[in-house]
């Protein structure tokens, strides 16, 4: 089985705090993360897909192709803005584990619609120390 993956990138705020606790229980469970202002990440994003491999193209998805269902399904909707505000995040809260979740649940299905490709995994960087992974883990 061969695999491609592409990394991207996009900025964006998140404030780590579930409605339903108090603003002790908030600070107690997400630190810092949990400051009412929010605060953002230059996050780093991994898509891996797998697939045939096109006879013609040796290629398993055209990486420009990758690259723009990444920008309409991704970017678009999520850089340069408050991750608290989208809708995936009014019952989750936006932790980069829910993040790399949220991510793979809106590329899956563009990615299969688009191609023969499969999306395999998202793996999501916070920071240098933060990486999150959804799908396979090898």
């Amino acid at each position: 089985m061969i695999a491609l993956t592409r990394r991207y990138e996009f900025p964006a705020a998140h404030l780590l705090a579930h409605p339903s606790f108090s603003d002790a229980e908030n600070r107690r469970i997400y630190g810092k993360c949990a400051n009412p202002n929010g605060h953002g990440h230059d996050y780093g994003v991994e898509v891996t897909v797998s697939g045939p491999v096109d006879a013609e193209s040796g290629r398993i998805i055209e990486p420009a192709l990758l690259d723009a269902i990444f920008d309409e399904r991704i970017q678009a909707r999520f850089a340069h803005r408050n991750l608290n505000a989208d809708a995936a995040f009014r019952e989750r809260v936006p932790t980069a584990e829910n993040i790399a979740l949220v991510i793979h649940e809106a590329l899956a299905p563009a990615i299969a619609e688009r191609s023969t490709a499969q999306l395999v995994r998202v793996r999501v960087q916070e920071t240098r120390k933060n990486s999150f992974v959804y799908g396979a883990m090898a």
